[in-house]
């Protein structure tokens, strides 16, 4: 056993330090000690300064100021794991090869844990992490600023191509609230939350059936989400991505989105809004023949009456299968739903805050007078609200390039839930409800952490759902119990 005896030279008055050894003399068959000089005490602070003559590991054991500590490992067992299975790290160190450990360790913290990225610096001093030094806060934004545009458009195409097989692609947007007012990116438009808050919006693609997040693009906060597609497509045009399968709701169509899917060769499973006169009028074809029993599907508990079509598109007849589908039981939601749409129409005409996407809807179901005196008058036109209410209410339509069977399409389309999940992780378990942060650079670095969190997350809800621990535990619960379910 060692230990220490500190010696002062009477001549210097430098203390030196020895460390004792007790060893066994086999020739006297007795203990001895002998003392080897391994350092010195500086003469104002005390402090140990060891000699130089030893090797940094040397030094670093014989410092009395080291003692023993512990770090929980659970989440990086499983973590770790997982960052071996799908390739992060490689493609990670491919992208950014001086910064992707710290950039692991960020997505660690929020996937295990999760909060203000500002926290991950204790979190660190507790936790096994890849970068293995602890991250300071001046570091986190350095490195959050480090990430470039063009090392993330190599990590998702490269991410792209090693994950994309034969899958169904969810596609959606979410709007981010902020605070700020120092980034471009930083607009009112429409609230999904419902907040008054500037925001930016981010859209995600998200495979179906590898139920992991493929892509992602941050967006100006004002733009709408029909808009957004023709931007998607060039930039998966500009990467070489192969055919893509996109699953969308109707927040996405337009006629110019679908002539450029079809132009594009892009298979596609998109709902149609009832307000189009085109899909009145093929309602209108099969309204007296939908309710009878050709029509009729059971669907798990769910009666459903089910009309397809093949459905010539364009003036180039590009082959189209049209899906309507009528649910009298939600019927009464589908009348509360338009009802609360039209009020809000009306609010954007008197206010005079139109919306492009809108303009068929405010001629169809509105009377608008404008006098000197009174201004701009809004009133509802009964007759076209009530023909559409008796009409159409409770009908809902997919349009799909390729998918023939209307109960294939359904279960297809009900599926894109995963992307909903998703926004829910981003927003509650990530730390994206609201952006603290201002400059663009520093918003843009932690999106893409946030992303690498949200591939972690998602890949531990699948692993867990398929050992039935969903069942029991919520995916952070069960990655801080470090149970291996694989």
């Amino acid at each position: 056993m060692a230990s220490r005896v500190n010696h002062v030279n009477k001549t210097t008055g430098v203390t030196y330090v020895y460390e004792s050894i007790s060893y066994w003399d086999k020739d006297k068959k007795q203990s001895r000690n002998k003392q080897v000089c391994i350092g010195k005490l500086d003469p104002v602070s005390r402090e140990f300064i060891p000699s130089r003559r030893l090797k940094p590991q040397q030094a670093a054991v014989r410092d009395p100021v080291v003692t023993a500590s512990t770090a929980i490992v659970g989440p990086s067992i499983i973590l770790d794991t997982l960052t071996e299975r799908l390739g992060l790290e490689k493609l990670l160190k491919a992208s950014f090869p001086k910064i992707y450990k710290q950039i692991l360790t960020m997505a660690y913290y929020l996937a295990s844990h999760g909060g203000p990225l500002s926290h991950c610096v204790s979190w660190c001093r507790s936790h096994e992490h890849p970068f293995e030094t602890p991250l300071t806060s001046q570091c986190i934004s350095e490195v959050l600023r480090s990430i470039t545009m063009d090392g993330k458009q190599t990590f998702l195409n490269k991410w792209m191509k090693q994950i994309l097989e034969d899958d169904y692609l969810c596609y959606d947007i979410t709007s981010v609230s902020s605070y700020s007012e120092l980034n471009e990116y930083i607009k009112y438009g429409h609230n999904r939350d419902k907040e008054q808050l500037p925001q930016l919006n981010l859209a995600i693609l998200f495979g179906q059936k590898g139920r992991l997040p493929v892509y992602y693009e941050r967006l100006p906060g004002s733009i709408t989400d029909v808009t957004t597609l023709h931007n998607l497509l060039k930039t998966f045009k500009a990467l070489e991505v192969k055919t893509m399968h996109y699953i969308m709701d109707k927040g996405f169509y337009s006629k110019k989105n679908v002539d450029e899917l079809l132009l594009s060769k892009d298979k596609f499973l998109l709902s149609v809004p009832l307000n189009n006169k085109w899909l009145q009028r093929a309602i209108d074809d099969i309204y007296t023949t939908i309710h009878g029993p050709e029509g009729y599907q059971k669907l798990d508990d769910e009666i459903l009456y089910v009309n397809t079509r093949l459905y010539p598109w364009g003036k180039e007849s590009r082959r189209c299968y049209l899906h309507l589908y009528y649910n009298a039981h939600a019927r009464a939601e589908a009348v509360d739903k338009f009802n609360e749409e039209l009020v809000l129409y009306k609010h954007e005409l008197e206010t005079g805050k139109h919306v492009k996407e809108h303009e068929e809807a405010y001629e169809t179901f509105f009377i608008i007078k404008t006098t000197p005196k009174r201004g701009v008058q809004v009133s509802y036109n009964s007759d076209a609200v009530n023909t559409y209410i008796n009409r159409y209410s409770g009908f809902m339509a997919l349009l799909s390039t390729n998918i023939k069977d209307p109960v294939e399409a359904l279960q297809i389309y009900r599926d894109k839930d995963v992307v909903e999940k998703s926004f829910d992780d981003l927003k509650n378990q990530l730390d994206m409800k609201r952006l603290r942060m201002h400059s663009s650079a520093t918003v843009d670095g932690k999106l893409f952490v946030q992303f690498i969190a949200l591939i972690y997350m998602s890949a531990l809800r699948k692993e867990m759902r398929k050992s039935t621990l969903i069942e029991r535990y919520a995916v952070r619960e069960n990655s801080n119990k470090s149970e291996v379910f694989w």
